[in-house]
């Protein structure tokens, strides 16, 4: 490191201070391997430790060395103080703790102690430990060792200011991208015509991007055609120049990929029409972007350098991105910026040709459809599922009841509210009675250990015995009021949302011991208990599967088992349903007990036509009685 070794200098007229290392190592923007390198150097100097490591917990095992300072020679094997680092590393990362070990060196005698020690400083990011800084100090003094570890831990945040610095300097590539393709989009916008649109598209990216000639080009049909030239009005597809564009981008578009020219080394792409291009008109500098709508590549931006820089790879990403963000509404006016009858025109010939050939479009259209119509109803097969309301209820409640006798202080929690188990604090019971017999009853203690104490000064062993007896009986009375005031605040046993107990209006009522104060359901213990018809409970069996989804997010469709029908049925809405309980596959933190919606048990595999007439079949044959 330039900034160490300038301090280390003999005799030198700079002479760099710890604030001055400090300083110079925060502003560091290097590559991460030469930073880490330079931040074990200081922290080494600033410890002071002998030698230094960075590691990694590895995936399965062991540990991974990230930097060593001060390098190790080419093939050594690793110091026995790496090698222990190296053990204790999964321990420190799942510790979350500094942790000074004992180092002792292969000359060491038997039973010696070690003269030399291991400072483990966990290195935390954002949500978990993700490695482990080890130095080795030349220390075993505790005041020493202390004063060393506390510095270097000081010194570990220098890691995550260079992250953080690393990461503002991505932030600020990606708003310059985001800037550029906005300011793309708005200039673009302002036309409300396919053609301006295009030709304002091209004269922008050319002005933005230093570029001699920007072009936009069509697929239509099979062949890609040239709609606008940044500034050009007036163009034919006969110039030699219009062609050689075409062709380069039907290229881009044959392989949907961006092609630059020149190609770099490691290009897997074709670009012979980009190099004939180049070559012929002047062009130093070439690249193609396919522009997608819909994910389908409709159409190509080409893109010409006369000399200069070449496109680098932010320029790309910009590109792509203004390309992105223009293409939808370009595309939409390309279709429909033309009169009535040639949009009806292109969107029916499209939707059919593509199926029924290009003659006799419209009656072939209706036959095969009417009859594939017919031919689906009367071979094809579909799952046919019982459709049923369902609603959800917990499979276990665990009761919160109250921890002894006193009077409701607060309530911290409501109906359908979660709670963390042993951390939410649903509720709190006056503890002032408590607070003033724990003082009674400490000072009642003082008196007996005092009188414990005056009768051992008199050599009275058995008046000894009496108070510290007594002493002894009020110290398991405080306990007792002590163990009643941790429990005044009433902890969620188990996580979960709260399904009984509106307390709210109830402050400064009295309650008992045992009363239930809560009832708690885990979210994860959730079941289903379907309402299903008297006409559809004969094709239901234990063990058929299905779907439900709830009316709060309908999306969202969760499998199920049937675990259990009701033989008997109930009436609900005047009509007679059997109840169906169910198990769910998964669970979603959205679902509470209580949610209602619409569940389908899947029976077999029936033909559409008897799926769609069972309805009609079933009502007819009760109505005429066959």
């Amino acid at each position: 490191m330039a900034q160490m070794e300038a301090s280390r200098q003999p005799g030198g007229a700079v002479h760099l201070t710890t604030a001055d290392v400090i300083d110079r190592l925060s502003r560091f923007d290097g590559p991460p391997e030469q930073f880490l390198s330079n931040l074990l150097a200081v922290q080494c100097q600033i410890g002071p430790a002998e030698c230094g490591a960075i590691l990694r917990a590895g995936r399965e095992r062991g540990a991974d060395v990230l930097a060593v300072y001060p390098p190790l020679p080419e093939g050594a094997a690793a110091p026995v103080w790496l090698a222990q680092a190296a053990e204790a590393c999964r321990t420190v990362v799942a510790g979350g703790a500094t942790t000074v070990q004992a180092v002792h060196s292969p000359d060491d005698l038997y039973g010696q102690p070690a003269r030399r020690s291991l400072i483990l400083v966990p290195l935390r990011g954002e949500r978990a430990v993700r490695g482990v800084a080890a130095f080795y100090a030349d220390a075993q003094d505790p005041t020493v060792l202390a004063g060393v570890r506390e510095r270097l831990e000081l010194t570990v945040g220098l890691l995550s200011l260079y992250e953080m610095r690393l990461l503002l300097q991505r932030r600020q590539t990606d708003l310059r991208r985001l800037r550029a393709a906005m300011e793309t989009l708005a200039a673009v916008n302002v036309q409300e015509r396919f053609t301006g649109m295009a030709m304002a598209l091209a004269n922008e990216v050319a002005a933005r991007w230093q570029c001699e000639r920007v072009s936009v080009g069509f697929l239509k049909g099979r062949y890609v055609h040239l709609r606008a030239m940044s500034h050009t009005e007036k163009f034919s597809r006969k110039m030699k120049l219009v062609q050689d564009i075409e062709a380069a981008m039907e290229e881009c578009l044959d392989q949907d990929v961006e092609i630059l020219y020149p190609a770099p080394p490691e290009a897997t792409y074709v670009s012979r029409a980009a190099d004939e291009l180049a070559k012929h008109h002047g062009a130093a500098m070439a690249l193609s972007l396919p522009l997608r709508r819909a994910g389908e590549a409709t159409a190509v931006l080409t893109l010409e350098r006369p000399g200069g820089e070449a496109f680098t790879v932010e320029e790309v990403e910009s590109l792509r991105l203004a390309a992105d963000l223009c293409t939808p509404r370009l595309a939409n006016l390309e279709e429909h910026d033309r009169w009535f009858g040639a949009r009806m025109a292109a969107a029916v010939r499209k939707g059919t040709a593509a199926v029924v050939g290009p003659k006799h479009t419209w009656i072939k259209l209706a036959v095969i459809a009417v009859c594939g119509f017919l031919a689906f109803m009367i071979f094809a097969k579909g799952d046919y599922r019982i459709e049923a309301p369902f609603v959800l209820e917990p499979i276990e409640l665990r009761v919160v009841p109250a921890p002894f006798d006193g009077y409701l202080q607060t309530v911290s929690t409501e109906p359908n509210k979660k709670v963390v188990g042993g951390k939410s604090v649903m509720a709190t019971l006056e503890t002032a009675d408590l607070r003033l017999q724990l003082a009674a009853a400490k000072a009642e203690r003082a008196t007996f250990l005092k009188q414990a104490a005056a009768a051992r000064r008199d050599y009275k062993t058995v008046e000894v015995q009496i108070a510290q007896a007594q002493a002894d009986k009020v110290a398991a009375s405080i306990d007792l009021i002590d163990y009643k005031i941790s429990q005044a605040k009433i902890i969620a046993p188990i996580s979960g949302v709260v399904v009984k107990g509106d307390l709210e209006r109830q402050i400064g009522a009295p309650v008992k011991t045992g009363d239930t104060l809560f009832e708690v359901a885990p979210l994860e213990a959730l079941r289903a208990e379907l309402s299903v018809p008297e006409e559809d409970v004969s094709d239901l069996e234990v063990g058929q599967e299905g779907e439900l989804a709830t009316a709060s997010f309908p999306d969202v469709h969760f499998g199920f088992v049937v675990e259990r029908i009701n033989p008997v049925a109930e009436v609900a809405e005047q009509k007679n349903v059997f109840k169906v309980r169910v198990r769910l596959k998964r669970l979603d933190g959205r679902m509470r007990p209580g949610l209602e919606g619409i569940a389908k048990v899947g029976i077999d595999r029936r033909r559409y036509i008897w799926i769609w007439t069972r309805p009609i079949v079933r009502w007819v044959r009760m109505k005429l009685w066959i």
